[in-house]
């Protein structure tokens, strides 16, 4: 399994492995281990709404203890960081995924997706899937950032929330 196949299979499925929208934080905490909660959870308690538990480049926004959204973040110019049960050997795999190789991995998987105008601005373009209702959020690299393709879009969250 490689970067490119879990990011596929999520903009398919909307599911990343077992973990997907509506589970609860007890069942995900079960598959991956405990999470490090935001720091809003430590000032105010488990129950306040919206905020992130992650496991490296993985996070899970939770809401009234269950799941409303799932994302992948990713640092262009480093090696991805998920939990092993996401992507075993994760650090071995580059966290630079250009937009173009990201839209041929889709198009070869048949997977329908579409520019989100509402994330397309600036330096910064999106795109979502159909029907897992996906979002691939990509920029361009700042100047201080030291990536090739500077003129391209790089991948840096795909992220699926509740309705």
């Amino acid at each position: 399994m490689t970067l490119m196949d879990v990011l596929v299979d999520f903009a398919r499925t909307g599911r990343i492995g077992p973990l997907h929208c509506g589970m609860t934080l007890a069942e995900a905490e079960d598959i991956l281990g405990p999470g490090r909660p935001h720091p809003a959870h430590r000032m105010k308690g488990l129950d306040i709404d919206g905020y992130p538990y992650s496991w490296g480049g993985l996070s899970l926004a939770i809401t009234r203890r269950s799941v409303s959204a799932v994302r992948i973040h990713l640092s262009p110019g480093s090696t991805a960081k998920l939990p092993p049960l996401v992507l075993p050997d994760s650090e071995s795999f580059a966290a630079t995924v250009l937009r173009e190789e990201l839209v041929t991995a889709l198009d070869a998987a048949g997977c329908e997706h579409e520019v989100d105008s509402v994330l397309t601005f600036g330096r910064q373009s999106s795109m979502v899937t159909r029907p897992a209702d996906v979002c691939a959020v990509f920029s361009r690299p700042g100047r201080d950032d030291d990536l090739p393709h500077r003129d391209r879009h790089h991948l840096g969250v795909m992220h699926k929330h509740t309705a």
